[in-house]
């Protein structure tokens, strides 16, 4: 027999340490509310914010700290340089939070600080974009909507896949749609309003027995709150490669929790009654776990390369992947099964079992 990481009669009792589970995510999700508080909110890139960005080559071989000191005399606001590309390429990304000043002028203004303290070492801006504050908030805007309509959307799913209750699933997108159009009205800012709608989301789910669209939607919600969370804890920015980043975690973990409960519902017609919600729930897990570990694993393997060797542009969004695959996985057994567990089965599936 072959050498194997999770043996085919594993039994471990997850369910039995759900409140340590919970008090584990618990602690992240308000050390990371908390940094966000003190922070007043993420930290926005140019992308969400406004700003410049700058590109540079230079033909000679200096350190990130050596290329921001040549640019000392520059005075732009919230000045950011980071390298570009390969460590021999000698490119480099010039930020600055500021949309006030022209492009013209901002060129001007590093090329002659540049030319000042390079030292005679041959320098050439290969690029100059600027976004306005205006886009910049568009672009924050629609990128939320986003993150909510998938997980909207991911939602009716899981209730029409695992319950069969179309139905209902499409009065909730209704509901939530007309809530989202009324709240929006009142001229709110795309944060609280996101908020508020999530809310309601995990509301109706609850009240209509969603079960297992409430389970998957707040794990979804706890992976990307612990993962925005680190973020802000780590002071790093948000752009629209970390949205890309969520969104891509959103599914990860949603496909994670799909096997788990497609497993829990399998066993769960075929129990008849004869093991309690939580036992069948604990068999569904170690089922899959094995399948579960693997691909985890695998995917980190992948990611780290990304996160190590990819170079600064693509740093932040392997560093998200790798947070919310790490919580994703957990999520899928210590958060979507407990909370199913907690409000059983919906009634659609006692009837299949009866």
């Amino acid at each position: 027999m072959g050498f194997q990481i999770i043996k085919p009669d594993t039994n471990l009792d997850f369910i039995g340490i759900r409140k340590l589970a919970f008090l584990l995510s618990a602690v992240f999700i308000l050390a990371g509310l908390a940094s966000l508080a003190i922070n007043g909110g993420p930290k926005y890139g140019i992308d969400f914010a406004g700003g410049m960005i700058v590109q540079v080559k230079v033909d000679k071989t200096m350190d990130v700290g050596e290329f921001k000191d040549a640019l000392k005399g520059v005075e732009l606001p919230g000045l950011v340089v980071q390298t570009l590309g390969l460590e021999g390429d000698q490119e480099y990304l010039i930020r600055t939070s500021s949309s006030d000043i022209s492009s013209q002028d901002v060129r001007a203004r590093v090329s002659e600080s540049l030319t000042s303290n390079l030292d005679g070492a041959k320098f050439d801006i290969q690029r100059l974009e600027m976004v306005g504050p205006k886009v910049g908030a568009d672009l924050r805007a629609k990128a939320l909507e986003a993150m909510f309509y998938a997980v909207l959307l991911i939602a009716v799913y899981i209730s029409g896949r695992f319950e069969q209750r179309w139905t209902v699933a499409g009065i909730m997108a209704a509901v939530l749609g007309g809530v989202i159009y009324g709240v929006g009205l009142t001229g709110l800012d795309m944060g609280w309003l996101i908020v508020i709608a999530m809310t309601v989301t995990i509301g109706m789910c609850w009240y209509l027995k969603l079960n297992y669209a409430l389970g998957a939607v707040a794990a979804l919600i706890h992976d990307v709150v612990i993962t925005v969370g680190v973020f802000s804890i780590l002071g790093k920015e948000f752009d629209l490669t970390i949205i890309a980043a969520l969104l891509t975690i959103i599914g990860y973990s949603l496909n994670d929790t799909i096997i788990v409960f497609d497993r829990i519902r399998e066993n769960n017609n075929a129990n008849k009654g004869n093991q309690r919600f939580k036992d069948v729930i604990n068999q569904s897990i170690n089922q899959t776990l094995s399948r579960t570990i693997m691909t985890s694993l695998t995917t980190l393997l992948v990611v780290a390369c990304l996160f190590v060797l990819g170079g600064s542009v693509i740093h932040d969004f392997a560093l998200a992947l790798l947070i919310g695959v790490v919580v994703g996985t957990y999520s899928s057994i210590f958060v979507a099964s407990p909370i199913l567990m907690g409000f059983g089965p919906s009634a659609a599936e006692k009837e299949a079992v009866a």
